[in-house]
């Protein structure tokens, strides 16, 4: 395997590139995070603000944005009394837009797979 440069990775890089690509992913894997990156790209808040926002509780909104910091998908800053979150890398919207083009892609292809009424399947 080789890195996005070309260069040649041994076994055990490509192994641990590996993991750290499925960590990613399985930060992505909950609705609710993917909806706290959403509401932090639009704008930057504190975790009442966004358990707000998001009709979640705050308890839940803080286990996700755990999950999120430990992946580096989100960073928080200190402001006061209260940590704002916002996103490490706002390419991460652009992945999910592009996973989301994709799931529609998947989506419209089954759908024509399908037989519709009146196509003598009935």
């Amino acid at each position: 395997m080789t890195d996005l440069h070309g260069q040649k990775l041994d076994c055990a890089w490509h192994q641990h590139w590996n993991h750290l690509h499925a960590s990613m992913c399985q930060a992505l894997a909950d609705p609710k995070r993917i909806l706290i990156l959403y509401e932090i790209h639009r704008q930057p808040r504190h975790v009442t603000a966004l358990a707000e926002s998001l009709g979640l509780p705050q308890s839940t909104v803080s286990r996700h944005l755990r999950v999120l910091r430990q992946r580096e998908l989100v960073r928080g800053e200190r402001h006061g009394p209260s940590m704002i979150y916002r996103l490490t890398d706002a390419r991460i919207i652009e992945v999910l837009e592009i996973m989301q083009e994709i799931m529609f892609a998947a989506a419209a292809r089954q759908s024509a797979l399908r037989p519709g009424p009146g196509d003598g399947n009935d």
